[in-house]
């Protein structure tokens, strides 16, 4: 068992699930704002980098990893409903490609202001659980404490979404909102509120995913940090699909296994390629995600 464990496969396996969890987060996040708004939001890694910065700055004189995670969860959620607010809702009932040019542009200003304050240099924060992989009979299991606090993190974040969609009546709202703003404002729901409140959950789970990916001592914090997963998040919520938030999960963890293997069987240059490769597959095949239901039109 214990020459099982500490398997090359399983290594992969595991390595695959830790880094899926984070493109999961990701892509919860973009599902997030999807739903809440219908809105893509590509500037999603910088906000959340931002508000990570905003968190790091307390970090000094407070030295706690715990207040550093809370003020950039805080600042996430000004930073999203903020962007609502003096950007985004203008854009409403614009042509698609307005917002999506919207939060290109905004993306490069976040990143050029963060590295105009904080430099282009990589900053780590320290972490509450040790990065070192635990032990079976001298062998190392690939999977340590933080990775498992990584795990966890994303599974308890994602419940709570899950369950704030499905089970609660500010979920439904939220929903309403976005899809008919006419009729929701009809039956009392304060559907400006409602979108700010979309983009400051989505901000706020992206300000987690950061400083996630900030306490990794391979990464660090810079201003450009969460470029390279954006992208894999972007590409899990598109295969999942943008209205399931069980799809973000399940796509993430799925895309981060395989390209751990690619990775390690392959070669680590294919690792984009394959990924973009499953993401023209899926399109193809379920334009609308994998776990998305397909509606029916009713005549």
């Amino acid at each position: 068992m214990s020459s099982f464990l500490t398997s090359r496969n399983v290594a992969d396996v595991l390595g695959g699930i830790t880094n899926g969890v984070i493109y999961s987060l990701v892509a919860l996040s973009l599902v997030l704002v999807w739903r809440s708004t219908r809105i893509l939001n590509f500037a999603q890694g910088a906000m959340a980098m931002i508000a990570t910065y905003v968190g790091f700055a307390v970090l000094a004189p407070t030295t706690s990893y715990w207040v550093s995670m809370a003020v950039a969860i805080v600042a996430g959620l000004l930073i999203g409903g903020l962007t609502e607010r003096v950007i985004v809702r203008g854009l409403y009932g614009k042509p698609e490609i307005n917002p999506v040019v919207a939060m290109v542009g905004f993306l490069l200003v976040l990143e050029s202001v963060a590295a105009a304050i904080w430099s282009t240099g990589s900053r780590g924060l320290p972490t509450p659980f040790s990065m070192v992989d635990w032990q079976l009979n001298h062998k190392p299991v690939a999977l340590s404490p933080f990775a498992l606090y990584e795990i966890v993190t994303a599974v308890v974040v994602m419940t709570v979404i899950a369950g704030l969609f499905q089970f609660t009546k500010l979920g439904l709202r939220l929903r309403a909102a976005a899809l008919a703003p006419e009729v929701s404002r009809l039956l009392g729901v304060r559907v400006g509120r409602m979108l700010t409140l979309g983009w400051m959950l989505s901000s706020a789970v992206g300000a987690v995913t950061a400083v996630l990916v900030a306490s990794n001592y391979f990464t660090g914090l810079t201003p450009t940090a969460m470029d390279g997963v954006f992208a894999f998040g972007f590409i899990a919520a598109a295969i999942g699909g943008l209205d399931s938030p069980v799809g973000a999960l399940l796509s993430g963890i799925a895309l981060g296994v395989i390209l751990q293997f690619v990775g390690d069987y392959l070669n680590s240059n294919a690792i984009i390629l394959v990924a973009l490769g499953m993401l023209v597959v899926s399109l193809m095949v379920r334009p609308n995600g994998v776990f998305t239901r397909s509606a029916q039109r009713r005549v």
